[in-house]
């Protein structure tokens, strides 16, 4: 196994301050405002703060929907069940797994369908239980990850044949997480690193596949020694012990991700900071700004909901963990893009509304009054802050959204939990003055 090394970021920094003009980034986004930027080094750690300001001017991009695919009523290749995973091709063919009918549907890049990929069973071609991962390598080869049958099956996305199957460690587990396709079209798919250990010590890595199949490596994925707040719930019975284990509603946590350039990006959501673990040249990544604050309303919902999630294993379970926090993390994930740059997700103010569907007659139930929308914070691989851009309300994060240039494709759902695949295109702000 090969790991790499662990990251310890510093709890502060005493940064002297370097302002610089950075150069507008965006086609019509560009401005004449620079943003206040902060340098400074610590060891072989570059560290680029951005004080205020951005690439587009402080101001926000937006992102405007191309292509809709999804129906409520209709074709039967265009309503979705359960969608797993995304990939899209160079030529921006879309490939969507859906969980419930064990099969791929393609469509073209202006949204039309072409075909559907692989069924139910354990034969060529076919699934048995997959989860989130899929990659397109660039010989056109889509690879489908199949814990159900323990192998990556892998088509020819032109012509949608079969082609061969590759079995990988992690059969059996089940991952919402991405698979990665990384430079030289290695796969990096997730696995446990120790599963013998309890359910709370569990360590995630990525298990290396070269592209004929062969299995390269694992790397452990970083780790700062955070202790992140959780809450647990244990029932013992005659066929063993059931644990169901969460985060503490709003509190930082780890976050990790891979860039397709080769390297981790590692942070502790409890600041707007997060290292490229880059070899031989680490850059650190911060950002001034003010983490959104949990209204009283909304704490008191999403204690409700992690309670009656923990009855589900243990019907007697009473709040065990830390008191959920009065303010939210600074970030929710880092998604590297396909093109390089990282786009931050940054959770914004609750906003309250109605729940349709809350049945007060229902003991069991919680009124869904509160959502909690996101935006993106993007930057370019050397720091550089260009710029938010809010997340369309209905968009959702998983399955993961595919990031190319200024493109993202995304699973939306609306108010009727209606599945769509929609295509945004990303839309700098305009010039000014």
């Amino acid at each position: 196994m090969t790991s790499i090394r662990s990251t310890r970021i510093a709890a502060a920094l005493a940064i002297p301050l370097i302002t610089a003009g950075l150069a507008a980034c965006g086609g019509s986004g560009t401005s004449s405002e620079s943003a206040s930027v902060e340098l400074d080094s610590i060891g072989d750690t570059l560290v680029v703060r951005t004080v205020s300001g951005s690439a587009w001017g402080g101001r926000e991009g937006r992102l405007v929907p191309e292509i809709t695919i999804g129906v409520l009523d209709g074709p039967e290749e265009q309503i979705f069940g359960n969608l797993r995973s995304m990939a899209v091709g160079p030529d921006g063919r879309i490939f969507v797994m859906d969980g419930q009918a064990l099969a791929v549907r393609v469509f073209a890049p202006d949204g039309s369908y072409v075909r559907t990929l692989g069924r139910d069973g354990g034969g060529p071609g076919e699934f048995g239980q997959p989860d989130g991962g899929m990659a397109m390598l660039s010989d056109g080869r889509l690879a489908v990850r199949d814990p159900g049958n323990a192998r990556l099956q892998l088509f020819d996305a032109a012509s949608g044949e079969p082609l061969e199957t590759w079995p990988v460690i992690a059969g059996g587990f089940n991952t919402s997480n991405p698979m990665v396709r990384a430079a030289g079209d290695t796969l990096l798919t997730p696995v446990l690193m120790d599963r013998d250990v309890d359910v709370s010590e569990w360590r995630m890595g990525l298990q290396r596949v070269a592209p004929d199949g062969s299995i390269a490596d694992t790397l452990e994925a970083p780790d700062a020694g955070w202790d992140a707040p959780r809450i647990e719930a244990r029932m013992e019975s005659e066929g063993g012990t059931s644990v169901s284990m969460n985060g503490v509603p709003f509190a930082p946590d780890e976050q990790t991700a891979y860039h397709p350039d080769g390297f981790f990006i590692h942070g502790i959501s409890n600041r707007y900071a997060f290292t490229l673990l880059r070899p031989g040249a680490w850059l650190r990544i911060e950002r001034g700004a003010e983490p959104a604050r949990v209204m009283p309303g909304e704490k008191d919902e999403a204690e409700a909901s992690a309670t009656r999630n923990m009855r589900f294993t243990d019907p007697n379970w009473r709040w065990n963990g830390p008191a959920i926090p009065d303010v939210k993390p600074y970030y929710e994930q880092i998604l590297p893009a396909e093109d390089g740059r990282i786009w931050v997700v940054v959770e914004l103010p609750g906003v309250e509304g109605e729940d349709p569907d809350y049945d007060p007659t229902d003991p069991d139930a919680v009124e869904q009054r509160w959502s909690a929308p996101n935006a993106f914070d993007i930057f370019e691989v050397d720091g550089t802050y260009v710029g938010r851009v809010p997340a369309p309300e209905e968009m959702r994060l998983y399955p993961r959204p595919v990031i190319r240039g200024d493109y993202i494709w995304a699973i939306t759902r609306d108010e009727l939990d209606v599945q769509r695949i929609v295509r945004y295109r990303l839309e700098p702000p305009g010039p000014t003055g």
